[in-house]
């Protein structure tokens, strides 16, 4: 596996890293813990070393699990937690300064580390000042329980702000074929700043991979389904984006999959997808795409395809919606 560095940072990580969310949380396909271990201890034998959860996929439970399948390799991965949520109300934001340090002795715990490597906060908060939230995780840097600080969905005056009390690591948000609003405004400011760039959803929540039918119906307990995107008529009409992957797929001996990450991986050197995955089989597709290079005829041709397409419908639901920082 290739490395890359968030940024100026010097933070080092592998080319692909490990989204652990869906490993228990937000998606109908739901591993037992057993099994969420064999597949995080799978991925770092094949050479992943940075791996993302929260507090509140689970709520918890999830950072335990990434706790105690990656103990073994302590010193060796990168474990990036996120902060900004109300205890036992993970819809509510809550970035008070003594909540962060509430939310960062808690992650210790269940992460089994003695320091955070990459702590996020999860989502602004318009109740606390970025430049306390920022304050307050400097604090920690220099109290040695975390490493790095991150911010997630944030909007360009809250990342100048942060940047400005606490150097940020990285911004974390959804960024793919068919999301790319971040190259608009937000990547000329991390590239100014020396900032990294972590991509979740780079693969469309799966819709990328080509294997999501129209007639496919969501199961209860599954986030896309109460996802505009992923409503049938706009399926239908981001098919579009699939034909495409799967073209360039069976030219170059590759999966549609592999061709989403492999676009993203050739936008930024500093841009690094976070795919995860339930399966093996998955598992090994996705970090295989870190050996596909598209050449720059195949990245115009492209840019030329989805310029005349227009992805249909909001990645969120409107009450999460309200939640990205603009």
């Amino acid at each position: 596996m290739k490395k890359r560095k968030l940024g100026n940072s010097g933070l080092e990580v592998s080319a692909i890293g490990f989204g652990c969310m869906g490993l228990n949380f937000a998606y109908s396909q739901k591993l037992d813990k057993k099994d969420s271990i064999q597949i995080l201890r799978a991925a770092v034998e094949r050479g992943v070393t940075f791996f993302d959860t929260a507090e509140v996929y689970g709520p918890y439970t999830n950072e335990e699990i990434v706790g105690e399948a990656l103990a073994p390799f302590t010193g060796k991965v990168v474990i990036a937690t996120k902060f900004g949520f109300k205890k036992d109300a993970w819809k509510e934001l809550d970035s008070r300064p003594a909540h962060i340090r509430e939310v960062c002795e808690a992650s210790l715990k269940r992460l089994k580390v003695d320091s955070i490597d990459l702590f996020y906060q999860h989502r602004v908060d318009p109740e606390v000042p970025i430049e306390d939230v920022a304050g307050t995780v400097r604090d920690l840097i220099q109290e040695g329980k975390v490493q790095h600080f991150g911010l997630s969905e944030a909007g360009v005056k809250n990342i100048r702000r942060a940047h400005a009390v606490q150097a940020v690591t990285a911004l974390q948000s959804e960024y793919s074929l068919w999301w790319r609003e971040p190259e608009e405004q937000i990547f000329p400011v991390l590239e100014e700043l020396g900032i990294g760039f972590v991509s979740f959803s780079p693969l469309g929540k799966g819709f990328l991979t080509g294997k999501i039918s129209t007639e496919d119906e969501f199961e209860s307990g599954d986030f896309r389904k109460m996802v505009p995107r992923f409503q049938r008529e706009n399926l239908i009409a981001n098919e579009a984006f699939v034909d495409l992957l799967k073209e360039v797929a069976g030219e170059k001996n590759a999966t549609p999959a592999q061709i989403a990450l492999a676009w993203i991986l050739a936008k930024k050197k500093w841009i690094v997808p976070i795919p995860g995955t339930t399966k093996i089989g998955r598992l090994n597709e996705n970090i295989q795409s870190d050996e596909v290079d598209l050449s720059s005829d195949e990245l115009q041709r492209i840019e030329t395809y989805v310029s005349r397409i227009q992805a249909r419908g909001e990645r969120y639901p409107e009450d999460l919606q309200r939640r990205i920082d603009r």
